[in-house]
C-alpha cells in the first residue's frame, strides 16, 4: 500500500495538468445558447498559457488567439444573420463543439425582484383575487409555451468574479417557468415582430437596491460615492457595494448584446432615495463604458404604483422621488422608460401584469433599435410648463396621437374615459398642496389651476406610491408618467428611515432569504 501512494498521487498531479490545459469557454459558450448576430462577437475562456485557440463557426468564420500567461484567451468571431442552428468548435490541444447555436438578438434583464421574479412563481402567487384572470393567464402561457428561438441564460448567484455559472434553457414547459417574467413578455414581443431568435441574459436579485450594482469604476467618479463606497457597510453581503456587479454583471462582460433592460427601484425607497438618480445614471454610464459597444440601449421599468392611495396630496413621497429621478434619467443618450402608473396592485409591490410590461419595455426597442415606425412609443413625458394668469400650462412630449383622458382595465387595452382629469395637486409659494383642476387644451397641453390659488408655483401629476385614478394618457394608450414641475429635485421624506441598514438578526435575514426564493 505504502509503495501505491506516490504513485497515484502522481496520476492525480498529471491528470490535473491534462485538464488546466484543456480549451475550456467561458460558461456562456455552451449548447443552446443565442450569439448577437451580425457582429463582431468576442468569445474568450481558458487554456494552458502560449496555447493557439481556434474559434470556428459553422457559417464559415474562423478567429484565433494566442493564450496568455494567465491562462485566458479572447477572440471576436464575426456572426452571422439571424437563423440557425449553427455549431461552434473551438481547437487548440483539445476540441470543444458548442450544438445548437443560434444567431439573433440578445437582452441583458436586470434588478431586483420584480425582474428576478420567474413566471412560476409569479403565477402562484395570488395576494388579490382582482387579479385572478392575469394568474390564469400566466399558467396558461407556462402550459402552452413552445418556442425554441426564445432561450435564456440564466446566470448563477453562485457565481463569482472569476467564474461564471449558469445554463441557457429553452421555451418549453418544462423549463419556461424559470424564465423572468418581464423578460420573458419582452422577449415574446421581439420573437412576435422581428421573427428572429432572442436570448435572454438573466441576472437579477430581489430585494436589492442600486448600489451592488455599481462597479467600482463607477463609485470613483464621483467624490460622494467614493466616500460612501469607502464607509462601513453593516448590511448582508448581497446588498454591499459592487459586490453584485462584480459576481453577476462583470463574468458576462464582453459578451456581445443588443442591449439591456431594468426594472429596479422599490428598495431604494427606504435606502439613499435622494441619490438615487446619480447612482442609476452612474450604473448606466458605467456598464456601458466596461462592456465596450458604445451607448447601448438601456430600457427600464418606472416603479409601479402600490400599497393604500393618498387621499391629500402629498409634499414628501420617497418612491415618486424614485420614479421622479427615473423619468429625468431619461436626459441619458438611448434610454427609455416604461411607465406602469396604471397596473400595480395597492396589496403587492410586484405587478401581476408582466403582459404590458414587456410590451412597453419592448416598444421603445421597436422604434429605437429595429425601425419599426410607431406613433407612439412612451406615455406622455414632461417637457415644459409655462405660467400664465394664474394657470399653469403643461406642455408633453411623446403625446403620440394626442393627449386623451383614459382607463385601463387589467390586461385589457386603454379606453378613452369622459372622467376629468385627476391627480393634478398645485401650490403657491407656501407649498399648500390643493387638488387642481386640470383640462386638456390641445394635442400636447395640459391646462392646471386652483380657484384659492392666484399665483400657482409647483404643479405635480400622480406624485404618490399610488397615484389610484391618475388617467392621462396618449391615444395610443400609453400613461403619463408622474412629474413636478420643480426644477430642483423633491426632498426626501425626512420621517422616513434613509440610512444605511442597520442589520439584523440572522433569524430574520435567513426567513426574508427564503421569501425571496
Amino acid at each position: 500500500m505504502k509503495l501505491k501512494m506516490p504513485t497515484l498521487v502522481l496520476v492525480t498531479v498529471l491528470h490535473s495538468c491534462v485538464a488546466m490545459a484543456d480549451v475550456k469557454p467561458a460558461q456562456l459558450f455552451m449548447d443552446n445558447m443565442v450569439i448577437q448576430r451580425e457582429t463582431q462577437a468576442p468569445v474568450w475562456g481558458t487554456a494552458d498559457s502560449g496555447e493557439q485557440v481556434t474559434v470556428t463557426g459553422s457559417w464559415g468564420e474562423s478567429a484565433s488567439a494566442v493564450t496568455g500567461e494567465d491562462g485566458k484567451w479572447c477572440v471576436k468571431l464575426q456572426t452571422p444573420a439571424a437563423g440557425g442552428p449553427h455549431t461552434i468548435t473551438l481547437k487548440g490541444k483539445n476540441s470543444v463543439e458548442v450544438k445548437n447555436v443560434l444567431s439573433g438578438e440578445v437582452w441583458v434583464c436586470s434588478g431586483q425582484s420584480n425582474m428576478d421574479f420567474t413566471l412560476k412563481l409569479l403565477s402562484k402567487v395570488v395576494r388579490n383575487q382582482k387579479f385572478k384572470s392575469v394568474n390564469d393567464y400566466l399558467r396558461k402561457e407556462i402550459d402552452t409555451a413552445d418556442d425554441n428561438l426564445l432561450r435564456q441564460f440564466t446566470v448563477s448567484r453562485s457565481s463569482t468574479r472569476t467564474t461564471l455559472k449558469g445554463e441557457w434553457i429553452t421555451t418549453k414547459p418544462e423549463q419556461v417557468g424559470a424564465f423572468t417574467a418581464t423578460g420573458y413578455f419582452f422577449g415574446r414581443e421581439l420573437r412576435r415582430e422581428l421573427k428572429v431568435p432572442v436570448g435572454l441574459i438573466k441576472a437579477s436579485v430581489g430585494g436589492t437596491v442600486i448600489e451592488p450594482w455599481i462597479p467600482e469604476e463607477g463609485y470613483q467618479s464621483n467624490k460622494e460615492m467614493t466616500e460612501f463606497l469607502k464607509s462601513p457597510h453593516n448590511v448582508p453581503k448581497h446588498q454591499s457595494p459592487t459586490y453584485l456587479f462584480n459576481t453577476m454583471i462583470r463574468p458576462v462582460i464582453p459578451y456581445a448584446i443588443k442591449g439591456v433592460i431594468w426594472y429596479q427601484g422599490e428598495s431604494n425607497g427606504k435606502r439613499r432615495p435622494a441619490m438615487y438618480g446619480t447612482n442609476f445614471r452612474t450604473l448606466i454610464t458605467f456598464w456601458r463604458s466596461l462592456w465596450g459597444q458604445g451607448n447601448f440601449p438601456f430600457y427600464y421599468a418606472q416603479l409601479a404604483n402600490c400599497k393604500g392611495t393618498c387621499v391629500e396630496p402629498v409634499e414628501y413621497s420617497n418612491w415618486a422621488l424614485i420614479c421622479e429621478q427615473q423619468r429625468r434619467t431619461l436626459s441619458l443618450e438611448n434610454t427609455g422608460m416604461a411607465v406602469l402608473n396604471d397596473i400595480g396592485d395597492a396589496k403587492d409591490a410586484h405587478p401581476k401584469n408582466k403582459i404590458d410590461v414587456g410590451k412597453r419595455l419592448a416598444a421603445w426597442a421597436f422604434k429605437r433599435d429595429y425601425g419599426i415606425d410607431l406613433t407612439a412609443w412612451s406615455g406622455p413625458l414632461y417637457k415644459s410648463h409655462n405660467i400664465q394668469d394664474g394657470k399653469v400650462i403643461i406642455t408633453f412630449d411623446h403625446v403620440g396621437s394626442g393627449l386623451m383622458i383614459g382607463s385601463k382595465h387589467l390586461m385589457e387595452e386603454t379606453k378613452e374615459s369622459n372622467d376629468p382629469l385627476k391627480r393634478f395637486q398645485i401650490c403657491g409659494k407656501d407649498r399648500k398642496w390643493q387638488w387642481a383642476e386640470a383640462k386638456i387644451t390641445g394635442k400636447n397641453t395640459v391646462e392646471v389651476s386652483h380657484a384659492d390659488i392666484a399665483e400657482p408655483t409647483i404643479v405635480r401629476y400622480a406624485w404618490s406610491i399610488n397615484p389610484e385614478g391618475a388617467n392621462l394618457y396618449n391615444r395610443e394608450g400609453f400613461p403619463a408618467s408622474l412629474f413636478t414641475t420643480e426644477a430642483d429635485l423633491p426632498a426626501a421624506d425626512p420621517n422616513k428611515f434613509l440610512g444605511k441598514s442597520k442589520g439584523k438578526g440572522k433569524k430574520k435575514k435567513n426567513k426574508k432569504k427564503r421569501k425571496e426564493k
